[in-house]
């Protein structure tokens, strides 16, 4: 059906279509005001190799230099981030951070995209941070700056790097003033709205093609009580001459 077909059913079922299209907006001016406002902030940490290059030098106890692991290979740095990036979004770990899944408050630790599983294509991690409040957005994302310096810590220990070549960590960009994002009541009100505008369209067309045979028959019915009965008497004097 074009569009002038469409909206000829739309006037004609009107009392139908009124209706559900209120009923669609009230149902999309409450989920706009249902879902509260969140707010987020962002920071970037930079990962640097030692000026030593990752090597300490031998001395007369152990000639052969000692190397980090990590940076024991071209782009160690990138490695390095990535490591953190995988660590840090297991569900473990999220757990272990105090984000559910239903919680108003989460985190997120990206290489900067989100294809988390591609490498991190520099030595940078960006940390975000979001609640339903600036002050938690703020702590959940320090809490988690914290925690990805440990994990590095934690991963060097654990390669046995000289402490002397360890990988540092630094704030490039520290946590950004929290900013509101309207971004999730908008989309749940666009959603509501544009469902609301479907339901409306399929009532008025059920409702047309309801009352075409609807109307059919009650007209039949209408021509057949206007039919005049037959007399009594009529009937009889044809019996008799038959």
């Amino acid at each position: 059906m074009d569009f002038w077909g469409t909206v000829l059913v739309l006037v004609r079922r009107w009392y139908v279509a009124l209706p559900a299209f209120l009923a669609a907006l009230g149902a999309a001016f409450y989920s706009y005001s249902t879902i509260p406002i969140t707010y987020t902030t962002s920071a970037v940490l930079v990962l640097t190799a030692p000026t030593s290059g990752g090597i300490q030098l031998p001395d007369p106890d152990q000639p052969i230099p000692r190397v980090n692991p990590l940076l024991n290979f071209d782009h160690g740095l990138d490695v390095a981030a990535s490591i953190l990036i995988s660590v840090m979004s297991t569900p473990d770990m999220v757990a272990d951070m105090g984000v559910t899944s239903d919680g108003p408050t989460t985190y997120a630790v990206t290489n900067g995209t989100q294809n988390l599983e591609s490498l991190a294509t520099g030595p940078l991690v960006f940390v975000q941070g979001e609640s339903q409040t600036p002050q938690e957005a703020t702590r959940i994302a320090r809490k988690a700056i914290e925690r990805v310096k440990k994990e590095l810590d934690v991963r060097q220990r654990q390669v046995q790097a000289p402490a002397g070549t360890y990988i540092t960590i630094s704030e490039a960009v520290p946590p950004t003033t929290p900013v509101p994002q309207q971004g999730k009541k908008l989309r749940s009100a666009a959603s509501a709205l544009g469902l609301g505008l479907i339901g409306a369209l399929t009532a008025a067309f059920a409702a047309e093609s309801v009352a075409g045979p609807l109307r059919r028959g009650l007209g039949r019915l209408r021509r057949r009580d206007e039919l005049p009965a037959e007399e009594p008497e009529l009937v009889s004097a044809a019996r008799k001459g038959a």
